[in-house]
């Protein structure tokens, strides 16, 4: 019934940042971006005369991999919240790497927040293999992680 994962979405308050930190720090490919308005994007969005500026990114061109969405509502206020790890909603989403020491290296330069420094983690015993991973925030404070199977 369902399918793959199509794209993962993320509310942002400037878009523009927001591209610039996903494609020029985190190095995604900018896919293009559409503008939503009328009838059918206010009943999606459950909001009168609502307008969204829109923009995938995608750091692999395999069909199976879905776009980060970055959307930011144009004339509505958004509520700023701090992203939480102990909060239901989606905690995180995580990208792979190759080069986990690099991607931490490039992020503490441009001055990201990063939660740790890349954590070593075995769960042979379970079936999931090693990795290290760490996580870090977005322009928004979104969470997000990075991965390097082992």
């Amino acid at each position: 019934m369902v399918g793959r994962i199509y794209h993962v979405g993320l509310t942002v308050s400037d878009l523009d940042r927001s591209i610039a930190f996903y494609r020029g720090i985190l190095g995604l490919e900018f896919q293009g971006e559409i503008f939503m308005e009328g009838e059918e994007t206010d009943k999606m969005f459950r909001r009168a005369n609502c307008k969204a500026r829109v923009a995938y990114l995608n750091g692999s061109k395999a069909i199976e991999a879905p776009p980060v969405e970055l959307i930011q509502f144009v004339d509505n206020k958004v509520n700023q919240m701090q992203s939480d790890l102990f909060t239901t909603s989606i905690s995180e989403v995580c990208f792979y790497t190759d080069d986990i020491d690099s991607v931490y290296k490039t992020l503490i330069e441009n001055h990201v927040e990063c939660l740790s420094e890349p954590q070593y983690f075995d769960f042979r015993a379970d079936g999931f293999g090693k990795s290290r991973a760490f996580y870090f925030r977005d322009p928004d404070g979104i969470i997000l992680e990075m991965m390097q199977p082992l």
